[in-house]
């Protein structure tokens, strides 16, 4: 009700009043929607890294885009804990981050964020940058048109093969996160040495084998949803390496 409430008033009273909405029910469900820059009305600098993080995606992914003769269409930012719903439906923070084709929005944990520095034993803001990163380069999948070619083929193969498609999907996000890694570093000089290794660790820590084994105590393979901890080092590894797309093609992703 409050919520409703907060949104009635900034219809009609023009005002934007969505910073606000953090605060109701507790702030136990905190969504605070924007563009870069930061909003200041998250007092967290957990969120104010993501913002960050984002907005240097964008300008990495414009000029990648002008370079190739198209237009970047930039991603909406969503930050919540707790519950958030989107046009691909609602999700709760044992879902974590995750990107909606349907709206373009990259919508970031701010709990699992937390999670990578407890849980995965991955400290360090370039473990959250990854994590951005990698949900962006889901943004660039949908762009290109490799998303929705993938989603035709549920229903004409079988489960266990639509399931490989899907870690391929998940694979060459990691690789476009170290692509922008890659052109970041050699543009701004915001990563610094070591970087790299804290990314490469909350990509080992969120592996579907290692993931597995922790909770199950063995892997199921056909069940993999990102690829395996090695899998997922590699081509965010090859990414950052080279920072050249055309190394990470979908179809050239094993």
């Amino acid at each position: 009700i409050g919520a409703i409430i907060i949104v009635l008033i900034s219809m009609f009273t023009g005002y934007d009043l969505s910073g606000l909405l953090q605060f109701v029910d507790g702030g136990n469900n905190t969504q605070v929607e924007s563009n870069q820059p930061f909003n200041p009305g998250v007092n967290d600098t957990t969120a104010k890294m993501v913002s960050v993080v984002l907005g240097s995606t964008e300008d990495v992914w414009k000029r990648i885009f002008r370079e190739g003769g198209s237009q970047y269409i930039e991603p909406k930012l969503v930050m919540f804990s707790g519950y958030v719903q989107s046009k691909c439906g609602g999700a709760s923070s044992e879902v974590g981050p995750f990107y909606c084709p349907a709206d373009q929005k990259v919508y970031i944990d701010l709990a699992f964020c937390n999670e990578l520095r407890t849980r995965f034993k991955a400290p360090g803001n370039f473990a959250v940058a990854y994590v951005v990163a990698h949900e962006v380069g889901h943004h660039i999948q949908n762009i290109l048109g490799i998303s929705e070619k993938v989603q035709r083929m549920r229903g004409r193969i079988s489960e266990k093969e639509y399931n490989k498609l899907s870690v391929k999907l998940e694979l060459q996000a990691d690789f476009l996160a170290g692509v922008w890694a890659y052109h970041e570093k050699n543009s701004t000089g915001m990563i610094e040495p070591g970087d790299l290794e804290v990314a490469l660790r909350a990509a080992n820590a969120i592996g579907d084998d290692k993931l597995q084994k922790e909770a199950q105590g063995y892997v199921v393979p056909d069940a993999f949803t990102h690829g395996t901890s090695e899998q997922r080092m590699y081509w965010f590894k090859k990414g950052f390496t080279t920072g050249d797309m055309n190394q990470g093609k979908y179809d050239d992703i094993r």
